[in-house]
């Protein structure tokens, strides 16, 4: 695996990810732990979702069936990462929609050149030009959804060919020497996929660095329930990870697990937390509620002031170390209510549809399955890469 990031890896590209990624991002993840030590919260790092527009129409996705989609200016994509850096955190995940859509996202790549980004895109749209302006920026990882084979990522996707489109981003991405991820939604449509060796050798024969699994959750307009995971497949999918950091030349991430197997939620955390394309901050993407905008008070201001954030990172732990959308949703409901926060889904309906929602199985229990790879534990303990604030 360091062979093939070494000598296949664009050289930018490669000191962008060492440097702005791994030392500053460390660095930053460190002043994250200061910080709470003092008693004082900021994110380690934002996940920022610049658009609701998108060329497809997943399943589970949160931005399906808004009444107005939105997108964030580049004046407020700009005033979000300049007030984060001015934390010490350097890192971010620019979710859509479809980012690739978003039209000052190479502007803001540029910009920034300090930081390190990691480009959520279902790939349909990373053509040859689209990864060597990447390239140029070197400051990018394209993560690269991947939703099931040839029948199962139509339909997951609710596109045509999705399969062999995703495939190709994979190739133009390593052609490129981009640092290239692949994730997954794994849910009971693809889990038979998510663990096969043949599937994650293929992976590895493209080029790909990072493997990142996350768990299914039901949300958005088409929330699709029904595809969630039981709590044995769950616990198979935890073990078949661990099990795969010891067998696999790339780069295993997961979003739920410390390095004991133990739960956690990273909203609860405070690791990471979402400002969707309207500008809400949103504890994660798919809890759609919030009291707080940007541009209302500086984002220092607003991490020390939000009752509503500084509560729910309190209570949730009280209520489960998984998924609190998955495994009560109706007590999501009761505390978004109690502090009258805003449905920010742009459907109008979030409190209603989670009402009437069954509770499905999450990480939150089970078995701890911990960590093989002492370098995984490490990580987990002392570093934010891989720490489970992918979520």
């Amino acid at each position: 695996m360091l062979k093939q990031l070494l000598f296949k890896t664009d050289k930018k590209c490669l000191y962008k990810f060492v440097y702005n990624l791994g030392i500053k991002g460390t660095l930053s993840f460190n002043r994250f732990q200061k910080r709470l030590k003092k008693g004082t919260f900021f994110p380690a790092f934002h996940f920022i979702s610049v658009t609701d527009d998108c060329n497809l129409n997943c399943q589970g996705c949160w931005v399906t069936g808004k009444k107005k989609n939105s997108r964030l200016t580049a004046e407020q994509v700009d005033q979000i990462i300049t007030e984060t850096k001015a934390q010490g955190s350097y890192f971010f995940g620019i979710l859509g929609g479809e980012p690739l859509m978003y039209k000052p996202l190479f502007d803001v790549f540029n910009k920034h050149s300090d930081c390190y980004f990691q480009l959520f895109t279902n790939g349909t749209l990373l053509s040859p030009e689209v990864a060597e302006k990447l390239r140029q920026c070197g400051n990018v990882s394209p993560l690269i959804s991947f939703e099931g084979d040839e029948d199962v990522a139509d339909v997951r996707r609710g596109g045509k060919a999705v399969y062999q489109r995703t495939r190709q981003a994979i190739d133009h991405a390593t052609d490129a020497g981009l640092v290239t991820g692949v994730a997954m939604s794994v849910c009971k449509s693809n889990l038979d996929l998510a663990l096969s060796p043949d599937f994650i050798q293929s992976l590895i024969n493209q080029g790909v660095t990072y493997l990142w699994y996350y768990i299914f959750r039901p949300v958005g307009e088409n929330a699709s329930a029904n595809l969630s995971l039981s709590q044995e497949e769950i616990q198979q999918l935890r073990q078949h990870m661990v099990d795969a950091r010891t067998k696999y030349k790339l780069v295993i991430i997961d979003a739920y697990w410390d390095g004991e197997g133990r739960g956690l939620c990273p909203a609860a955390s405070g690791l990471s937390h979402h400002i969707n394309a309207s500008g809400y901050i949103e504890p994660c993407p798919v809890i759609q509620f919030a009291t707080d905008r940007i541009g209302d008070k500086p984002l220092a201001e607003i991490y020390r002031s939000s009752a509503f954030l500084k509560e729910l990172k309190h209570e949730i732990p009280r209520q489960t170390s998984g998924c609190i959308i998955m495994e009560d949703p109706q007590w999501l409901v009761d505390f978004v209510e109690k502090h009258g926060a805003e449905d920010t889904s742009g459907r109008g309906n979030e409190a209603e549809r989670l009402r009437a929602m069954e509770r499905v199985c999450s990480h939150g229990s089970g078995k701890p399955v911990p960590e093989k790879n002492w370098v995984y534990k490490f990580a987990k303990k002392r570093a934010f890469f891989g720490l489970g604030a992918y979520g």
